[in-house]
């Protein structure tokens, strides 16, 4: 399953690089790195950006409850159906410039946290902004947004609508890559 997954990753990635970002899927390393951010028990809503063949997903699908309301998104075809196989419990969406009306429309008002694999730094400015807007809408007052990225470049923009209370280096993954951990704003921060 492992070798089939990282040719889907890579022939996603040769289809369309700005969209996927890397070559193979995030490592355990990195997925645990992200996981173990969040007091599951308290969990009741999640998304996941960017779920790709799930190297994410299926760490905090141990995780979560079986009340837990998941939310992945992927833009890929392929990988979406067979992320809606491997977890129908889950909901699956193409479009995370969609999130607050998907999640609304799976009758969850908010999240208590969102996880993303999106290559923000790769994607035009305005979609970056959208995605910016709708991750901060979709979350409750206090809920983490906890993404991975290969550089320090979102650090700026992430600051103007989260509290960054940490960024974890994660150098077992290819290529490395910083884990964001980061608190929505109250509107008097």
């Amino acid at each position: 399953m492992k070798s089939n997954n990282n040719l889907l990753f890579l022939r996603s990635f040769v289809k369309n690089p700005k969209n996927v970002g890397s070559i193979i899927p995030s490592s355990r390393f990195l997925a645990n790195a992200m996981v173990k951010q969040v007091a599951w028990n308290g969990v009741t809503a999640v998304a996941e950006l960017g779920s790709g063949t799930g190297a994410i997903t299926r760490y905090f699908h141990q995780k979560a409850n079986g009340k837990t309301k998941v939310f992945l998104f992927e833009m890929d075809q392929t990988m979406r159906d067979n992320l809606t196989k491997e977890y129908p419990a889950f909901t699956s969406h193409p479009n995370a410039a969609a999130l607050v009306n998907s999640i609304k429309a799976g009758g969850v008002e908010h999240l208590d946290c969102i996880f993303s694999g999106l290559p923000f730094f790769n994607f035009e400015r305005t979609l970056r902004n959208t995605l910016m807007e709708q991750i901060y809408q979709a979350l409750k007052p206090g809920g983490l947004f906890i993404a991975f990225q290969y550089s320090l470049q979102m650090k700026k923009q992430l600051s103007e609508n989260f509290i960054i209370e940490k960024i974890e280096f994660v150098p077992l993954n290819i290529p490395p890559a910083f884990v964001y951990v980061c608190r929505k704003k109250e509107s008097n921060e």
